[in-house]
Parts: C-alpha cells; structure tokens; sequence
C-alpha cells in the first residue's frame, strides 16, 4: 500500500527531520497541494528547517487558504489576533477564525475572542456555545465563565446555538 505523501511529511516533522520534511512539502507546495503549502507555512513560522519569515509563512498560508484549508484559515487567524507577522487586527481574526470552524481548535479562539469582546460585540451567549462545541475540560471550565454572566435564558439559548450549529457543520453559525 502507497503511504501518501503526508503522512511521511507528518512522520518526518515528528521525528525533527525538518530537511526530509521540506524535501516531501516544498515541491509539492509549489505545485499547488494545499496541505503542504499549510505546512511549508508553518515551517517559515516557526523557522524549522527554514530562516524563519512571517513574511512566507503569510504567503503560504494564503494559498492554501484559498483552496480551503481549514489549518491554514486557523493559522491566518491566529497571526492577525496575536499580530505576528502583520499588523494585529483582531477583526480579521475574527474573519479567519469563522472560516475555518470545522477545526475545534478555531472554535474555542473565536469563542475567546467573544467572550472578550474582541474584533466582535461581546456575546457571551455566542461564547458559551462556541465553548460547548469545542468540548474540552478547559473549554468547559471558559464556558461556565461566560455562563456567570448570564441568565438561565441566555444559558437555554446558547445551548441550543451550539446543538443546532452542530448539526449545521458549523455553516453560517458565528
């Protein structure tokens, strides 16, 4: 059986063969593959294997998004709220975060950045919902803090935001 080249671009970032890692990702990256673009990317970020550059990092993620790369969508996110690599706007976070809600990670980031209030209105009823999907303890624990904020009402609705967004697949939910 043929392992896909992802797999060995995954096994050899494990074992820190960061050369054998760029070796398997960086044409295939080129070529147009969204999944090694995303992880090309996060080789400039995190400058493995490579002369770390956010600039690149920027760029790759980009394409990759484009394609649909719910990882790279998050990793977007994640540089405009934490403002590494390009101006901190935590909007555009807030864009990147929704677009890629199929990762739970994306859902507990865009659940901080509403309980915050950060780059939206603060909802915590959005919030709480957001927490209930991600499903984590430290998820609960972010959820029963937005819960103190709110009434027994609001608590019914956003339990109910959050069962009927999952059955939505996470589309057009936040």
């Amino acid at each position: 059986m043929l392992i896909p080249p992802v797999v060995h671009a995954e096994r050899a970032h494990t074992r820190s063969d960061y050369a054998a890692e760029l070796e398997i990702t960086r044409p295939l990256a080129f070529a147009g593959e969204a999944w090694a673009q995303t992880f090309l990317g996060t080789s400039y970020f995190l400058g493995t294997g490579v002369t770390q550059s956010y600039a690149e990092a920027l760029k790759w993620y980009r394409l990759a998004a484009a394609q649909g790369s719910g990882q790279a969508k998050f990793n977007l996110g994640f540089m405009y709220q934490t403002g590494e690599g390009v101006m901190q706007d935590d909007a555009e976070a807030v864009k990147w975060y929704r677009l890629a809600l199929e990762l739970a990670v994306a859902r507990s980031n865009l659940g901080v950045m509403y309980a915050m209030g950060r780059g939206v209105i603060q909802d915590y009823a959005k919030a709480y919902a957001l927490f209930s999907i991600y499903g984590t303890d430290n998820a609960a624990k972010n959820r029963d803090l937005a819960a103190r904020s709110m009434t027994p009402q609001q608590i019914a609705d956003a339990q109910k935001m959050a069962q009927e967004c999952g059955e939505r697949n996470y589309k057009e939910c936040f």
